[in-house]
C-alpha cells in the first residue's frame, strides 16, 4: 500500500510537464525538426512582437492600491506599505514598470509567474524580486500544503554553488496561466510548438535561399569520370555560392552542365507560408494581426475597432488574474476587507477626440460627470471648488416620471377655482337689476383672461 499510496500522492501533485519538466519538451523538439523553448522562440520577430506588446501594455497601465470607503466609495491608499510597493518601486533595483514587465514577459512565455515576497518583522510586505520560472517547481508535502521549490544558482548571488530553497506559499507571488489543474499554468510556447517551429524553419530556409545568391540548389553534370568532385563541388560553391557571388557569369568548361534542381520558393508558396505563420504566432497570444505589422485586412473603420477589442478581449483576463492573484497573496484576511489592487484600462478604452466629447457633453448634461471628472480623465488640472469644478449640474427640462402630469394638474385646478368664482356671480350684480349689462361684459372679460 505504500507504493501505490506514493503514486498517488505523486499524481496529486501539481505538475507543470508541458512546460519543460518533460522530456520531449525539454528537448524542444518539434514535427518541424527545429528546437522550440522559451528562448528560441523569442528570435522569431511575431512571438517577440506579441510578448513585448502585451508585456508593455501590463507594465504601462496605472496601477493603484485602493480603500474602500464606507459611503461606497473609493480612494487612493497612499499611506499604506503596498501603495509605494505596486505604484513605484517593488525593490530597490528595479521600477514598477520593468518589474510588471518582467513577470508578464514570464508568464506569456512559461505560463506561471513568480515573485519573492520580502516581509518584515510585523509581517508587511517591503520588498518584491522575480524568480525565474523554470527553475520554480510546486509541489505538495505529506498533508496536502502546497509550498515551492526554487532552485538557485551562481546568477543569483556569487555565494551561492547551487542549491535548493523551500518557500511556503505566503512568501510566494504566483501568477499561474492557463492550466488544467488551476495551480499551475502551461507554457504558450510549448502548446503551440509545432507552429512556432514551422515559423523558424521557415525563416532559415528564407535565409538560406538568399545566403545562396537567391539560386536553388542543383547538379553540374561532367561527360566524363572527375578524379576529385569534391575539389570541384567546393570550387563551385566559393565562386558562385553566397549573395555575395550573385548573379556571377558562370563558365563551364569540359562539356560540364549545371542543372538546377529545386523548385522556386514561388512555387513552394513561400510568402505565403511565413505570412500565416505570422498569423497563427498571433492567434497563440489573441493580439490583433494589424499590431504586428499585418495591416492586409485593416482598414479606417475597422482597426480602432479591433484595438478595442484588443483590450476587452486579450487584456482584461490578463489584467484580472494580476489584480486577483496579488490580493490573495499580498493582503491579509482582515486587509481584504478593506482595500483592492485595480488597473485602470480607461486610457486604452478612450476613442477619438470627437468621440470623448461627445461622450462628456452627455454625461456632463444629465448629471452624472462634473468638470473635474472630465478633466481628470483628460489629465487637466482640477478647477476649484469655489468656481464649480466640482458642480453636478442637469437640464432643467428633466423631471421624475412620477411627477410628469404635475404642471397639468396644477393648472387644471386652477381654472377650476376660477370657473367656480363666475358661476356665484349673479345677472344684476348690485340685486337692483340695474347693472346686468356690466356684469355680463366683466364675466366675459374674465373668462377671456383664463382663455
Amino acid at each position: 500500500m505504500g507504493l501505490f499510496s506514493g503514486l498517488f500522492r505523486a499524481r496529486d501533485a501539481p505538475q507543470n510537464r508541458t512546460s519543460g519538466s518533460a522530456y520531449s519538451f525539454f528537448m524542444g523538439g518539434s514535427t518541424s525538426g527545429k528546437r522550440v523553448n522559451e528562448r528560441s522562440s523569442m528570435q522569431m520577430t511575431a512571438v517577440y512582437s506579441c510578448v513585448r506588446i502585451l508585456s508593455e501594455a501590463v507594465a504601462g497601465l496605472p496601477l493603484h492600491f485602493y480603500r474602500y470607503m464606507e459611503d461606497g466609495g473609493k480612494e487612493k491608499a497612499a499611506e499604506h506599505p503596498l501603495y509605494f510597493l505596486l505604484h513605484d518601486e517593488p525593490n530597490p533595483e528595479m521600477t514598477s514598470f520593468v518589474f510588471r514587465e518582467t513577470l508578464m514577459t514570464h508568464l506569456l512565455l512559461w505560463g506561471n509567474a513568480y515573485a519573492q515576497i520580502i516581509r518584515n518583522g510585523k509581517g508587511e510586505v517591503i520588498g518584491l524580486y522575480p524568480l525565474m520560472p523554470d527553475r520554480m517547481g510546486v509541489e505538495r508535502d505529506s498533508k496536502g500544503q502546497l509550498y515551492y521549490e526554487y532552485t538557485v544558482s551562481m546568477d543569483d548571488a556569487p555565494t551561492v554553488k547551487g542549491s535548493t530553497v523551500i518557500l511556503p506559499p505566503a512568501e510566494v507571488l504566483h501568477i499561474p496561466g492557463l492550466g488544467f489543474d488551476g495551480l499551475v499554468g502551461y507554457s504558450p510556447i510549448a502548446m503551440a510548438k509545432n507552429a512556432i517551429g514551422m515559423a523558424i524553419a521557415c525563416e532559415e530556409y528564407g535565409a538560406k535561399f538568399f545566403a545562396n545568391g537567391a539560386q536553388p540548389s542543383g547538379v553540374l553534370e561532367h561527360p566524363g569520370t572527375l578524379k576529385d568532385p569534391s575539389r570541384v563541388r567546393e570550387s563551385w560553391q566559393s565562386t558562385f555560392g553566397g549573395s555575395h557571388n550573385a548573379n556571377k557569369v558562370a563558365v563551364l568548361e569540359e562539356g560540364m552542365k549545371y542543372t538546377p534542381i529545386s523548385i522556386s520558393p514561388e512555387q513552394a508558396q513561400f510568402l505565403e507560408t511565413r505570412k500565416f505563420q505570422i498569423n497563427e504566432i498571433a492567434r497563440i497570444f489573441r493580439v490583433p494581426p494589424h499590431m504586428v505589422g499585418d495591416l492586409e485586412k485593416s482598414s479606417f473603420s475597422n482597426i480602432e475597432q479591433q484595438s478595442l477589442e484588443f483590450v476587452k478581449y486579450t487584456l482584461d483576463p490578463w489584467v484580472s488574474r494580476w489584480e486577483q492573484s496579488m490580493a490573495r497573496s499580498l493582503l491579509t484576511p482582515e486587509e481584504k476587507k478593506q482595500y483592492f489592487v485595480k488597473f485602470n484600462v480607461d486610457g486604452l478604452l478612450r476613442g477619438d477626440y470627437q468621440s470623448r466629447m461627445n461622450g462628456y457633453a452627455v454625461g456632463r448634461q444629465n448629471g452624472w460627470m462634473s468638470a473635474n471628472d472630465i478633466r481628470e480623465l483628460e489629465n487637466l488640472d482640477r478647477i476649484p471648488e469655489e468656481l464649480g469644478g466640482d458642480l453636478y449640474l442637469i437640464n432643467g427640462n428633466m423631471m421624475p416620471l412620477s411627477m410628469s402630469g404635475a404642471a397639468y394638474q396644477e393648472g387644471k385646478e386652477e381654472s377650476n377655482e376660477n370657473e367656480e368664482v363666475l358661476e356665484v356671480e349673479g345677472p344684476g350684480g348690485g340685486g337692483d337689476g340695474s347693472g346686468g349689462e356690466d356684469s355680463v361684459s366683466e364675466r366675459h372679460h374674465r373668462r377671456g383672461k383664463l382663455v
